[in-house]
């Protein structure tokens, strides 16, 4: 008998994990609670990250002037008439959903596990706004469901990261990630990819960081610049380069190729409506750009983690340089 060897997948695609998981289709609800960030208020700084306009990524059913419960109902009947969804994760996306007390924390996540076709949490918030009091309580929680830990990376330089006034550096983002894996939390990270302070080496040396850390799931976004932002303040002011989709393509996948093969994609782009945004115009598709990759891929025989070095970085990531 041949033994034959199928190919390694393309890329650990984040859709085939959640249904192994749970089974059927599962889509994620899109919630507000209500938070801010500590880059908002004064506490770590004022006006937010400068590439940040939640309206370019929340649907309209998740607004605050909504209950967190009515969000939730609207959003699955909404998903189940668009999608044919089965099962949902209840996704707190805007602003930072941990900056709060934890008490208030733990009563707001339960309230939304009591829909019964909820099968879990996907919790977004910043480095700087956990502490072990807050693990604690959602390590509770991880043992009842399904709970994901979502931070925004976004870059391992603290120049950028200075730039785009996060508020915090990148040694604040590894703490945090290595401490919610003490408490045993699934953790996603999201990085943005395009800052026009840095280059092609600077993304490709990401990958490998992002390794060493040896977190759950990654989002990859290209930079893009939407309406109403300090971004696109400077950017009318003094363009920069913003990636073209067959630049995109290159880059997302040369970028895959130096991923451990474990880690989970949920997303390879960014995007945001196009009433708002200045900035990539690519006028394709999410099935178009996401068959592109994938077209690319295979034209190229390769797969995520094809270039993987054999031997991560375990020394301290923190403190990164331009």
């Amino acid at each position: 008998m041949t033994n034959t060897r199928l190919p390694p997948p393309l890329y650990n695609a984040y859709g085939r994990y959640v249904q192994q998981k749970f089974g059927g289709r599962v889509h994620k609800v899109s919630v507000h609670a209500g938070f801010t960030c500590p880059n908002r208020d004064g506490t770590a700084g004022r006006g937010g990250c400068t590439y940040c306009n939640i309206v370019s990524f929340t649907p309209e059913s998740a607004r605050p002037k909504y209950s967190v419960s009515d969000q939730i109902q609207s959003g699955i009947a909404f998903l189940k008439k668009r999608f044919a969804a089965e099962k949902f994760i209840v996704y707190f996306q805007p602003y930072s959903n941990t900056y709060a007390p934890v008490d208030h924390l733990e009563r707001l996540f339960r309230d939304a596990l009591q829909h019964p076709e909820v099968v879990g949490l996907a919790i977004g918030t910043r480095p700087d706004c956990v502490d072990d009091e807050k693990f604690e309580m959602l390590a509770r929680l991880a043992q009842e469901t399904h709970v994901n830990l979502e931070f925004g990376l976004e870059s391992i330089y603290d120049e950028t990261l200075r730039l785009i006034n996060r508020g915090h550096d990148f040694a604040c983002t590894e703490t945090a990630i290595r401490r919610a894996q003490d408490f045993g939390l699934p953790v996603t990270a999201h990085v943005i990819l395009g800052f026009p302070n840095e280059t092609l080496e600077h993304w490709l040396a990401m990958a490998e960081a992002i390794n060493a850390l040896s977190i759950d799931i990654l989002k990859i976004h290209n930079l893009h610049i939407v309406k109403h932002t300090e971004l696109a303040r400077q950017y009318q002011q003094q363009p920069f380069h913003v990636f073209s989709y067959d630049e995109w393509v290159d880059l997302v996948i040369r970028f895959l190729e130096r991923l451990a093969p474990e880690i989970i994609i949920e997303r390879l782009y960014g995007d945001a409506p196009r009433d708002l945004l200045i900035a990539p115009r690519w006028y394709l598709s999410r099935a178009e750009i996401i068959q592109g990759i994938e077209n690319e891929m295979r034209r190229r025989a390769t797969h995520q983690g094809r270039l993987l070095k054999t031997a991560a970085p375990q020394q301290t990531l923190a403190a990164q340089e331009i």
